[in-house]
């Protein structure tokens, strides 16, 4: 009964390029929208009662049991066992999505088909019903082509050798063909790679097969956007 309400969650740093780390952490997803009789999970409400005082909503002060001064959750009219915020877009966290973290070192992009994960506030998610579309997207917004546009001209903070921030803001910038634009042939050849790129990852494939796929992948895509020879030669020499 518990699992319910008992989630997996990625965060930022778990997310990588040729894969993912799930680092064994889940989420109470006692969601104030859900209206959950914390009751109906016993197991879970007494589990959450031995943080005692930690989990009273008033924003006070106290002293706790090793004698040193803690903080209860700030104020709100939620019930003692719900998250602080009302968080009414849980279930996109229950469709396929594609996952991100806001601060990276390159293109990390994780495609969630089985919608297992939530997230947390490091990690950002697009999601749709068109299950083509995000698969679509996925291979773009991993391509060598849409990253040098993205960091060398729309990305909001620059943190150098460190990395940079997917901020929404700059992502929504990024020059992405419409998949309804896109030349029909290899807009099908992208998502048939896409699928079994998702599906390598998945299974912890060797690198090499994998890393064979994504360069039929950046292919496609300098011919998507019809780049020359020179054009091509910046790009994959960019940020060597």
């Amino acid at each position: 009964k518990s699992a319910e309400i008992i989630k997996p969650i990625l965060r930022g740093r778990d997310i990588k390029f040729y894969s993912y780390d799930f680092n064994d952490l889940y989420l109470i997803a006692t969601f104030p929208s859900l209206k959950i009789n914390i009751d109906d999970y016993p197991v879970v409400r007494n589990y959450l009662q031995s943080f005692g005082r930690k989990l009273h909503q008033s924003g006070e002060d106290f002293i706790g049991e090793n004698g040193k001064k803690e903080k209860t959750r700030k104020k709100t009219g939620n019930q003692w066992f719900e998250t602080q915020d009302q968080i009414t877009y849980w279930n996109d966290f229950e469709r396929t999505k594609i996952i991100y973290p806001e601060t990276t070192q390159g293109p990390y992009f994780y495609f969630d088909k089985d919608s297992k994960y939530y997230i947390e506030k490091t990690c950002f998610m697009i999601t749709s019903k068109n299950s083509n579309l995000l698969l679509y997207l996925f291979t773009l917004l991993r391509s060598k082509l849409i990253t040098y546009f993205f960091t060398n001209f729309f990305t909001g903070v620059d943190l150098s050798s460190s990395g940079y921030q997917h901020n929404k803001h700059a992502l929504e910038k990024t020059p992405i063909i419409p998949m309804e634009n896109a030349d029909q042939n290899i807009k099908e050849k992208l998502i048939i790679f896409s699928k079994k790129m998702v599906d390598l990852i998945e299974l912890g494939t060797p690198l090499d097969e994998v890393k064979y796929y994504q360069n039929e992948i950046d292919d496609l895509i300098f011919k998507l956007y019809s780049l020359n020879e020179e054009e091509i030669l910046i790009i994959n020499n960019d940020r060597q």
